[in-house]
């Protein structure tokens, strides 16, 4: 199989992985969704002058906000995928380290990858999150990356690890 391929398919598979993490947490501790997310798009589309999805959320109709949160919600797939694919394309270099060091790395990367461009765009401060907000990113994240480079390994001719 081509490794970009492989790895492609192990994003895919380490996002639905973070997604069902997230969601597991939101139905043991009864938490809302993260408006993070949602909130990253309003900016974006502000600065890119979008004025459809820019209207401030307390303005905003339901269709806007569903939009918004879907959107979201496609970005976080297309870091999570792209990471996977970049992951396969660099094999056999991280082949070298272990599985779990391979998952820590991933998921760390895949965990900047959404909260810098939101820390960048003001959709969030991190000096202002308490330790149930940031286990409820690092440990989805967490998974990811684990289940990424698992997924990858077992998708690629041993050769080629």
């Amino acid at each position: 199989m081509n490794a970009m391929i492989a790895g492609t398919i192990a994003g895919a598979a380490g996002t639905i992985a973070l997604d069902v993490t997230t969601y597991a947490d939101m139905a043991l501790r009864g938490r809302t969704p993260s408006e993070m997310p949602s909130e990253v798009v309003r900016l974006l589309a502000q600065r890119l002058g979008l004025s459809a999805l820019a209207t401030p959320s307390d303005r905003a109709d339901e269709a806007t906000k569903n939009r918004r949160s879907a959107l979201g919600a496609l970005l976080g797939y297309g870091v999570g995928i792209k990471i996977g694919a970049v992951y396969g394309c660099l094999r056999p270099l991280p082949s070298r380290l272990p599985l779990g060091v391979a998952g820590i790395i991933l998921g760390g990367l895949a965990m900047a990858a959404s909260d810098v461009p939101a820390v960048k765009l003001g959709a969030t401060n991190l000096a202002e999150w308490d330790a149930p907000s940031w286990l409820s990113d690092i440990v989805p994240h967490l998974v990811y990356g684990l289940v990424t480079a698992s997924v990858a390994r077992a998708l690629l001719p041993r050769d080629s690890r």
